[in-house]
């Protein structure tokens, strides 16, 4: 018996099916985007803003991806959210119950994803610093 592993339509090697991004670590609905949004803090970056609020309930990391049209078609956009989203799996989680928002700029796509792992990692230890603040 082979070691693949039915994930949706596709058929993805064992390895591949634990290495992806759980639901349950992503921001997936729109009340939450806007919550984050309009009651969160900001963190400025050179390839992204990152926008993050603490939650009451729950514990751990919940991220979510947001990339307007202005930033390309269909396929670029895609790109972007797929490195955004490995960059933040090989992270790993931060201890505290908060949500946060990605937002790239346009030179994201020009990016070596070394300096972009880098730049989500400064930007994940300065939400970790402002939680502890509180």
């Amino acid at each position: 018996m082979s070691a693949l592993a039915p994930i949706g339509n596709a058929i993805l090697p064992e390895s591949d099916r634990q290495n992806k991004f759980p639901r349950s670590l992503r921001l997936l609905r729109h009340a939450d985007f806007e919550r984050v949004y309009k009651q969160g803090r900001r963190h400025f970056a050179v390839h992204m803003t990152v926008f993050y609020l603490r939650r009451v309930e729950g514990e751990g990391l919940r991220v979510g991806f947001t990339v307007g049209r202005v930033l390309g078609g269909a396929v670029t956009r895609n790109r972007m959210k797929r490195r955004l989203r490995e960059a933040v799996r090989l992270h790993g989680s931060i201890p505290a119950a908060v949500d946060v928002v990605i937002n790239p700029k346009k030179s994201l796509l020009t990016t070596r994803f070394a300096d972009l792992r880098n730049e989500v990692h400064r930007a994940f230890e300065a939400i970790e610093k402002s939680m502890v603040k509180g």
